[in-house]
């Protein structure tokens, strides 16, 4: 396949092969930060559907941070890979590391957010998105997490991911919508030509970006905003 040149490159064309979501009331984008939030923010800019964060933490091995053995995401979701082998399970201090990871992942809630309360997802089409997934442990975190937010329906979107990874997020969401499932995958990275680390700044200023569509009325308005205008009816 055809590597993306970035990720908004593949966000926007990944958000042509969700078009029958455009427009729709219910309809919520979250990002995995901090790579799959450039990726959202053309998808949700295309659909007209706001956009929030689904912070969501690798557990990386000691040896080998890069290779997930687990993830958490808010909420209080943990999920240990289960291909991990039970010997390897007993040997590590999974706990430990979920430990020092959940202290960063609130950290991002508040630095992303500014203070602010996520968008609901009660009742709502979420559609979670990052960049890629390799083994697509955090994603399926992310999905058990909106489940546990009573989001009506899940649907998982990526550029690319691998096949173990797809096959398995087919088994988690009620649709998976990804561009490419390529054989010969050992990263995300590989399928883009440029893939620069997303910094929190750049993450804080899409989703600011994305509000102040919102405000100029160039899409929905925020979830948060529909629920304050019901009130005053």
């Amino acid at each position: 396949m055809k590597r993306f040149i970035n990720r908004s490159a593949a966000g926007r064309e990944l958000a042509q092969r969700l078009a029958h979501y455009r427009d729709q009331p219910d309809v919520l984008v979250l990002g995995l930060p901090r790579g799959g939030v450039p990726v959202a923010f053309e998808v949700a800019r295309f659909l007209h559907a706001p956009l929030d964060v689904m912070v969501v933490r690798k557990l990386g091995a000691p040896e080998q941070p890069e290779f997930a053995i687990g993830a958490i995401a808010s909420g209080g979701v943990t999920l240990i890979n289960e291909s991990i082998p039970a010997w390897y399970k007993d040997s590590v201090d999974i706990e430990r590391i979920a430990a020092a990871e959940r202290i960063e992942l609130e950290r991002r809630e508040r630095a992303f957010r500014g203070g602010h309360s996520p968008l609901i997802a009660n009742d709502r089409t979420v559609l979670l998105v990052d960049d890629g997934a390799a083994t697509g442990a955090t994603m399926r975190a992310a999905v058990r997490a909106a489940r546990s937010l009573n989001a009506k329906k899940v649907v998982v979107a990526l550029p690319v991911a691998s096949v173990d990874a797809y096959e398995l997020l087919r088994d988690e969401a009620d649709e998976v919508v990804c561009l490419a499932a390529p054989l010969g995958f050992y990263a995300v990275g590989q399928w883009y030509e440029e893939f620069t680390q997303t910094t929190d700044e750049e993450v804080t200023d899409l989703l600011a970006r994305a509000n102040s569509l919102a405000a100029r009325g160039q899409r929905p308005a925020s979830l948060r905003q529909a629920a304050r205008a019901s009130r005053t009816k």
